[in-house]
């Protein structure tokens, strides 16, 4: 299987909720199968009696006990989807639709306990089954679907109380967050220095000697095995420059690749396979779309129908943390070198600009006549003044001045207009800011 196709399989199973029901479907047939045969063992054996064994249970009060763990796993799988399918409309309504995917679909503790629901309706129901053609209730059997009906009632109560807590506007945000900082971390493994870094080469800004474009269907990059494009540029002495950056849309026939250097021997199918496109971003490689969801976030909150800045200042906070990371970060990586120091691959990735703009100018356009929002983005640009190096700082002046005449123009009251200009890391209410208000007036 080509490298593209393997990983839109694999991203294909982290956000399918489908996949770990059938998966318990496939290991209880097995694994009953197995059980059965160990039950008779230990019958056989002398390890328990089938009529005092375990718990005892007559034919009629072990076919009731099985039609009830059935019937209540039945009840919670059909709960458990129809919550999952309100909680996906609120989301995608309130939230950001890009949240469903990377989020509610892929939650292993939804999947797991959406298959446990699963794998004990099967149990349930083979064991009755069982019990129907036997001469002697199976007591181990219904002893271990008792267990199962247990676990399965306590999944539920967990799956509710989980839900509520992962639908809440902090836990959302974090999640985004934490996923953001490990792909910065992936894409940008060294720290910066102190000085002002070096600029990006210039390697392949010459015409190139052979341009290979996309052929196939339209998408969305996702993600590029860079390994493999470094031992192709190697082998044929060369150097390869991936033209879109991920998350770029790639039409038919659009540039995919720039080559420098003779190399006829590279085949445009095996470079083509080597770059994996979908429908949709997913945060693999792609350091500015946990940026992207938060600022929707943030965005959505704004919104005269929503009207809620201050879940956008909790997606504020998470932006804040990915910058002070991702400005602790070098970022002039563009050209992967071989181990001779030779530059072999040109990977483009976003630049600090990018991420400053990204996070500060929607938020900043739409959000500054709340008073939350200007006194939030203050206390965002303060803090990393503060904790970047100097080489970061220009832009964040930049969105410092910007924001200040932003706000001038937002708040003609010379009390709101000085009350905005605080720098507040709550938005509204810090009493550090208050406290030093008072002083200052004092």
């Amino acid at each position: 299987m080509k490298w593209n196709r393997w990983y839109s399989l694999h991203s294909y199973i982290k956000s399918s909720l489908w996949i770990v029901p059938v998966v318990s479907f496939a290991i209880e047939m097995v694994l009953k199968r197995v059980i059965e045969w160990l039950g008779s063992w230990m019958v056989t054996q002398g390890w328990y009696d089938l009529k005092t064994g375990f718990l005892a249970l007559g034919a009629t009060e072990a076919h009731s006990t099985l039609e009830r763990i059935f019937t209540i796993n039945l009840s919670c799988l059909v709960f458990a989807f129809s919550s999952l399918l309100v909680a996906i409309q609120v989301a995608g309504g309130q939230y950001t639709p890009r949240i469903i995917a990377t989020t509610l679909l892929s939650d292993n503790k939804i999947r797991y306990i959406i298959g446990l629901f699963v794998f004990t309706i099967l149990w349930a129901h083979r064991t009755m089954n069982q019990l129907g053609q036997a001469e002697i209730v199976p007591q181990f059997q219904i002893f271990l679907a008792t267990l199962l009906g247990g676990a399965s009632l306590i999944a539920f109560i967990v799956l509710i109380d989980y839900a509520a807590k992962l639908l809440r506007p902090v836990s959302l945000v974090g999640r985004i967050g934490a996923q953001g900082i490990a792909v910065i971390n992936k894409v940008y493994p060294e720290r910066t220095q102190l000085a002002q870094s070096p600029p990006e080469a210039v390697i392949g800004r010459k015409p190139p000697d052979r341009v290979v474009e996309h052929h196939g269907k339209s998408g969305i990059v996702l993600a590029v095995n860079l390994p493999r494009l470094m031992t192709l540029a190697q082998k044929e002495d060369i150097v390869i420059e991936f033209v879109p950056q991920v998350g770029d849309f790639v039409a038919v026939n659009e540039p995919l690749f720039h080559l420098y250097g003779q190399a006829e021997g590279l085949q445009e199918g095996e470079m083509c396979s080597l770059v994996a496109l979908g429908t949709e971003r997913t945060m693999e490689q792609d350091s500015l779309f946990a940026f992207r969801i938060e600022v929707d976030i943030a965005l959505k909150a704004l919104s005269p129908a929503i009207n809620d800045p201050t879940t956008a200042v909790l997606a504020m906070d998470q932006l804040h943390r990915m910058l002070r990371y991702v400005g602790g970060r070098s970022l002039h990586s563009e050209e992967i070198q071989d181990s001779q120091g030779r530059p072999r691959v040109i990977f483009h990735t976003p630049n600090w600009e990018d991420f400053v703009h990204i996070a500060f100018r929607e938020i900043r356009h739409y959000g500054t006549g709340s008073m939350q929002i200007a006194r939030r983005l203050r206390a965002m640009l303060e803090s990393l003044l503060e904790s970047l190096p100097a080489h970061r700082h220009e832009e964040l002046r930049i969105e410092q001045d910007l924001l200040d005449r932003m706000i001038a123009k937002a708040h003609s009251y010379p009390e709101d207009l000085a009350l905005a200009r605080i720098p507040d890391s709550q938005g509204l209410g810090a009493g550090r800011a208050k406290r030093a208000t008072l002083a200052t007036d004092q």
